[in-house]
């Protein structure tokens, strides 16, 4: 009997899985860590429905590879199934390195080591658990397979990641601008000379897909509340290193040890709930900016933060630390961690560097920037730039 497992997803329905090295791969401690990684950091401050997890993600990632696998061997192009294995399991495992909180603490906890990184070296280490059997998997993960459409399924402008983050945090959000058409996209998709293009009918899908993810970034992802949030979170990191604050193991090697000396199983151990008990130890620290911080995220009494077009003038970044300094009876370096500015970015569509492929009736090619759309040529290009000040209330 062939093996046939389901996980019923909120989103999609029921998921399938039919292979037993991917089934053994979700069994295995790397993989249920993502359990304990919210998706979307502290977005669920503003959003409470926002609680799930990388590893909701990472499945849903996984359901639409399949599907988008599925499509394009039905349009009669040629993918072994060794090679469609490879990169259900690239797909399932591309975000195994991100640590607690996801993107709002990456770099704050291991300086320097970004998500991909890592989920390069635990996938790594899993080939070598696995005896290999993951090597062409790690080959179209780092673009090296010669197919490179399968790469692209994986990390480009029209990725499986991309679909469903989108797909899933919209959902959980309840922010209804971020659904896109995901089951159109992945019926339109294509190859091209070796390239992962879309097929000229489903150009308005593509439209309606960069739209989603404009809105979902200005109104989710960059939201100003959530950004507070965030700011405070690498602040609290960043204040019990400078101090040395004290936390249970293994969080603690990250905190008081040089980054050399901490390892990768180290790193695979700790979670968002390693952080929240650290925070919770720390409201009792003698240092008040770290004990402010934790107590202001712990119970949501968040950073005043604004936005603006322009930055804003340093008098009044002073002036707002000097009245932090006052009231706390701290120095003014100190009240400098609970006042600060910053920019928040985002961007839609990098015309330069990415690119989203037409492939018209007539076999021409044309990217989406060169496509007679509007809304697309002006409102798309480039990145948008905001400023923000946040200080103690």
């Amino acid at each position: 009997m062939s093996l046939h497992k389901i996980i019923n997803d909120p989103v999609y329905g029921f998921i399938t899985i039919d292979d037993e090295l991917i089934l053994q791969l979700i069994a295995h401690p790397f993989y249920q860590r993502l359990r304990r990684i919210h998706q979307m950091a502290m977005a669920h401050l503003v959003y409470p429905g926002a609680v799930h997890t990388r590893l909701h993600h990472s499945l849903g990632a996984y359901h639409l590879m399949c599907l988008a696998l599925h499509e394009l061997t039905s349009k009669g192009f040629e993918i072994s199934a060794e090679e469609q294995q490879a990169a259900k399991i690239a797909i399932l495992l591309h975000d195994i390195g991100h640590g607690p909180f996801s993107h709002a603490l990456e770099q704050t906890l291991a300086e320097g080591l970004h998500h991909e990184h890592l989920s390069l070296l635990i996938i790594q280490e899993l080939n070598k658990q696995f005896d290999g059997r993951l090597q062409m998997a790690i080959d179209i993960f780092t673009d090296a397979y010669p197919k490179k459409f399968l790469h692209q399924l994986i990390s480009g402008q029209l990725d499986v990641d991309r679909m469903d983050y989108l797909t899933r945090d919209s959902f959980f959000t309840g922010v209804i601008e971020g659904a896109i058409g995901y089951d159109r996209i992945l019926k339109m998709l294509t190859i091209h000379q070796g390239e992962l293009m879309i097929e000229e009918k489903g150009i308005y899908s593509i439209e309606k897909f960069l739209v989603a993810r404009r809105l979902m970034y200005w109104q989710v992802y960059l939201h100003k509340t959530v950004l507070s949030a965030e700011q405070m979170l690498k602040r609290i990191i960043k204040r019990a290193k400078l101090v040395a604050a004290t936390c249970q193991e293994p969080l603690n090697s990250f905190i008081n040890k040089p980054l050399a000396d901490v390892t990768l199983e180290e790193f695979c151990s700790i979670d968002d709930y390693d952080v929240m008990v650290a925070i919770k130890h720390w409201l009792q620290h003698p240092d008040i900016v770290l004990r402010l911080l934790c107590e202001g995220v712990l119970d949501r009494r968040l950073l005043k933060v604004k936005y603006a077009a322009e930055p804003f003038a340093a008098e009044l970044l002073q002036e707002k630390v000097m009245e932090i300094a006052e009231k706390l009876q701290i120095s003014e370096e100190d009240a400098g961690w609970l006042a600060f500015t910053g920019e928040a970015v985002s961007s839609t569509y990098n015309f330069e560097h990415e690119h989203i492929f037409i492939l018209f009736k007539d076999g021409t090619v044309r990217d989406i920037s060169a496509v007679d759309h509007p809304l697309i040529n002006e409102n798309m290009k480039g990145r948008t730039k905001k400023y923000y000040i946040c200080y103690l209330r």
